[in-house]
């Protein structure tokens, strides 16, 4: 059944300390308590446990080794403990210890499955079962887990029995409404976020005006647009469309697209006079929004979550011009 989410309190999965703490973390005031009560000191709010522990930073070679597994930062914000940003402001502040060992500095590669990784003196613990959620965000709501300014977030609205921490995969801007997944499977949601396994995304938009079909060419071919990553502007992946009602005064359209820049479709149509006036994200992947209201939201059905796994194990790049040359074209090996 949907669940009906009007605003509720803020939730962020049962986490209300000040800093990011991993699932499992224990209230601070008790622990002070439980020293109080047998005349122990209490420490320090914002002391990390692990410097008192160890004065000096001495990494082993072994999690230099980028072969061992992955990036700490990458497992710390997979277990929820923060942002990957956040994590690594962590790591450099002298609170994550692995294997009794205080990492200062990165890179650090580890093997989840079997290093003992501990953030400011609790052990980092992995969810045992995943949680995966399909929202209809309503516009007006943000898809950030961060605002310092106090708006309604996507999480906001998801109060799951579970209390899982959810984080959503992608983001849709804040006068965007339509499908948004939120889950705490950090490696279906790194790989539905990379474009080589085809995750492609679908919307429909209404913009001002009659687009002429030169201008839905050109969406089709792909335009330049600013990349911050790469600093500078860079043609966009085509697009493919299909109207669904146009005239003088405005045209529908649905929009398949396998990218996702900041405010891309906006940017895009803006750069050819049209501005958007609606826009929502009907299908991600192999999902469709459907049975929802905007601010409700749903589990997804287990064959739904095998339909995504799948969809990522599939998905291939688009082959580059490079690659796609014939092999008469191809150097000859000596």
């Amino acid at each position: 059944m949907p669940h009906d989410a009007t605003r509720p309190d803020a939730y962020d999965g049962g986490l209300t300390m000040s800093r990011p703490t991993p699932q499992g973390w224990s209230d601070a005031k008790t622990r002070d308590a439980e020293r109080t009560e047998r005349n122990e000191r209490p420490e320090a709010p914002n002391a990390p446990a692990s410097k008192s522990k160890h004065s000096t930073a001495t990494i082993p070679d072994e999690l230099k080794d980028d072969s061992r597994g992955e990036r700490l930062q990458k497992v710390l914000a997979e277990a929820g403990v923060a942002s990957r940003r956040a994590c690594e402001e962590l790591i450099e502040a002298g609170e994550v210890t692995v294997n009794g060992h205080l990492i200062t500095e990165l890179p650090v590669w580890v093997d989840r499955t079997r290093d003992h990784i501990d953030v400011r003196g609790t052990r980092l613990r992995f969810p045992e079962k995943f949680t995966y959620v399909m929202l209809y965000k309503p516009r007006g709501v943000i898809t950030t887990n961060d605002d310092p300014e106090g708006r309604t977030r996507a999480i906001d609205l998801v109060k799951h029995p579970s209390r899982a921490r959810l984080f959503p995969i992608g983001r849709l801007d804040q006068e965007t409404s339509g499908l948004l997944l939120l889950t705490n499977d950090g490696d279906l949601t790194n790989k539905l976020m990379h474009p080589k396994h085809g995750a492609q995304k679908f919307y429909e938009v209404t913009v001002k005006g009659a687009v002429e079909e030169a201008a839905l060419e050109k969406l089709r071919k792909g335009l330049f647009l600013f990349d911050r990553r790469k600093g500078a502007a860079s043609r966009t992946q085509g697009a493919k469309l299909e109207i669904i009602k146009r005239d003088r005064n405005r045209t529908r359209f649905r929009l398949e697209l396998s990218e996702g820049r900041n405010r891309q479709i906006r940017r895009m149509l803006a750069q050819m006079g049209h501005p958007v006036r609606k826009l929502r994200r009907i299908q991600m992947g192999p999902l469709k929004l459907r049975g929802l209201q905007p601010g409700q939201w749903r589990d997804l059905l287990p064959e739904e979550i095998k339909l995504l796994k799948h969809a990522v194990e599939t998905g291939k790049r688009r082959p580059s011009r490079q690659k796609t040359r014939s092999k008469a074209s191809q150097p000859r090996e000596k």
